[in-house]
């Protein structure tokens, strides 16, 4: 597998990292967008991809740079295809396409949530198959059985919004700044979470699925009701929201563990961060005895290092792509074209 250059650019943070054999990351470089969104209080797309236009280049030598390889040294090109915003996606996409052609090396697309769920293994090299993975980010609340081969398979998904999203838009409700998720979270430390009664999403209810519209719209009702929120009165419903956005994960993940048989829980994503899911879900290991993995923080967020990763894998597998591969907005794990790979 040799030397992968990885390109991320699905959404407001441009990467490129350099990861041998699959596992062992040389370099990892991410240049965030926080400022340029801030004032908008979320991602504006035309705003991300002009920024990435901007940085690419200066982003993939400065990972070429810290893994003291040149790119003539490189085996491949991994890159994000998709899911994701299509002007971000494109300009990472045409780099990627562009050094590999110049280089004559093969290029392959990768499906954002497989780079995510590959974050597991370059956090714990000695994690196999099979396992169950759960991703949580602001776009995506998903559980997946990870096999030897081939792509994983989805066992349930949110009905409606993602749990990176709730927590964003919660943010607003309670006028916390921008990137929601860290704030909600660093306000909840100060709280009770059982000063408010929230819902938890679909609770006794069977099934792997999500939801987060009802949770996030019972926090809107309670900031409608009182007007106005004094400081504790923000801390107690940061921490009762966050509590009730944890549990049907916590919940979920251990029913999922136990109808598939399998002894072994990855949490990936920017969500994967959080603390109090952290806690929840190692005590749950604890008591069920099954064990969980947690990649460092850095690796949670959107990063280039598990796009090598997950190109890595697709690359020893035989898959590559040509030029005409393109970007997707929304594609499902392994339904997508360029997911499948090509003969290289």
């Amino acid at each position: 597998m040799g030397l992968i250059l990885g390109i991320e650019s699905s959404c407001d943070e441009m990467a490129a990292a350099i990861v041998r054999d699959g596992l062992e990351i040389l370099a990892s470089r991410v240049r965030g967008q926080a400022d340029v969104h801030a004032p908008y209080g979320g991602v504006v797309p035309e705003l991300a991809s002009r920024d990435h236009t901007r940085s690419v280049s200066a982003v993939v030598e400065e990972a070429l740079a810290e893994a003291g390889v040149a790119a003539e040294q490189l085996d491949a090109v991994a890159v994000t295809a998709g899911p994701g915003l299509v002007g971000s996606l494109l300009v990472g996409l045409s780099f990627g396409k562009a050094l590999a052609y110049q280089l004559g090396r093969p290029v392959v697309g990768v499906h954002h949530l497989e780079g995510h769920l590959a974050s597991a293994e370059l956090a714990a090299p000695n994690l196999e198959p099979p396992y169950v993975g759960l991703v949580i980010s602001g776009g995506h609340t998903a559980l997946y059985q990870i096999g030897d081969e081939g792509s994983p398979v989805l066992l349930g998904q949110t009905r409606d919004d993602a749990v990176g999203e709730a927590f964003d838009k919660v943010a607003r409700l309670l006028g916390l700044p921008y990137p929601g998720g860290p704030a909600v979270s660093k306000a909840a430390e100060r709280g009770d979470a059982t000063a408010f009664d929230l819902p938890r999403p679909l609770a006794g209810r069977p099934g792997l699925d999500f939801s987060y519209s009802g949770l996030k719209t019972a926090v809107a009702l309670e900031v409608e009701r009182r007007g106005s929120l004094s400081d504790a009165e923000v801390s107690d419903l940061a921490a009762s929201f966050e509590a009730a956005a944890v549990a049907p994960l916590v919940e979920r993940s251990r029913r999922a563990i136990a109808d598939r048989g399998v002894g072994a829980l990855t949490v990936v994503g920017g969500v994967a961060a959080n603390r109090h899911l952290r806690r929840e879900m190692a005590e749950a290991a604890r008591r069920d005895g099954f064990r969980v993995v947690f990649p460092p923080p850095g690796l949670c967020t959107d990063n280039a290092a598990m796009i090598a990763a997950a190109g890595s894998r697709l690359l020893a597998r035989g898959g590559s792509h040509g030029l005409d591969l393109n970007a997707f907005s929304r594609v499902p794990v392994g339904a997508a074209p360029w997911a499948r790979g090509a003969p290289g």
